[in-house]
């Protein structure tokens, strides 16, 4: 079954309840988000995806990126406070 949203001027969608119950997802949960062939995948970052994706990238890219992404989120927060 495919579901619809709608991109808001923020670039944001909400994803329908029933798909979030049926991937566990819930608020703050982090997602990966994938372009292929033209369309967004969105993966949630659960320990199921976790598992389904260890030892797929080698050189440990999914680590690494999860890092960077880490670092950047950090860097965002850290600013917040810098500007008071």
């Amino acid at each position: 079954m495919m579901e619809t949203s709608v991109v808001t001027i923020k670039g944001q969608i909400v994803i329908p309840a029933r798909l979030r119950k049926k991937t566990g997802m819930r608020k703050g949960t982090r997602v990966f988000l994938e372009e292929k062939g033209g369309d967004i995948i969105v993966h949630p970052a659960t320990p199921e995806f976790y598992e389904r994706t260890y030892g797929i990238l080698k050189g440990g890219g999914l680590v690494k990126s999860l890092e960077e992404s880490r670092r950047k989120e950090k860097e965002h927060e850290e600013s917040k406070f810098e500007g008071r």
